[in-house]
């Protein structure tokens, strides 16, 4: 197995252990959400110490349902980890391309097919 190899199966092991432990641990037992998010918690804080604490500013679109929200959140994750991927995508792409040009200059062959059709044609001397 290659390093990497290893390094990757460790790195999903500690992912899976950090979604299984909470759950395992029993650490959510007790309360009403026991795994609500940290807005939640900070309203139910706010509230208790503040009863009659009147937002600021409202939401500028509050989803029909819980659902519609995960929903939303959702995507919203997806197209950011897209962002993600395309990204580090091109930048690999532009790095390997680079590496190639840059080998096929030590050999002394033309880079790419500009390169190539640029390049003259050899012809059979004149009698």
């Amino acid at each position: 197995m290659s390093r990497n190899a290893k390094i990757n199966t460790l790195l999903l092991l500690l992912v899976a252990a950090l979604a299984v432990l909470p759950l395992a641990l029993g650490l959510g037992e007790g309360k009403e959400e026991p795994f609500a998010g940290a807005d939640a918690q900070a309203e139910a804080a706010i509230t208790e110490l503040k009863p009659d604490y009147e937002p600021w500013f409202s939401p500028l679109y509050e989803p029909p349902s819980g659902e519609v929200e995960s929903a939303l959140f959702a995507l919203q994750a997806a197209l950011g980890a897209g962002v993600l991927a395309y990204y580090f995508g091109v930048r690999k792409g532009r790095r390997q391309g680079l590496a190639q040009a840059e080998r096929q200059a030590a050999d002394g062959r033309p880079a790419d097919a500009q390169a190539i059709a640029a390049r003259p044609v050899a012809t059979a001397p004149e009698a």
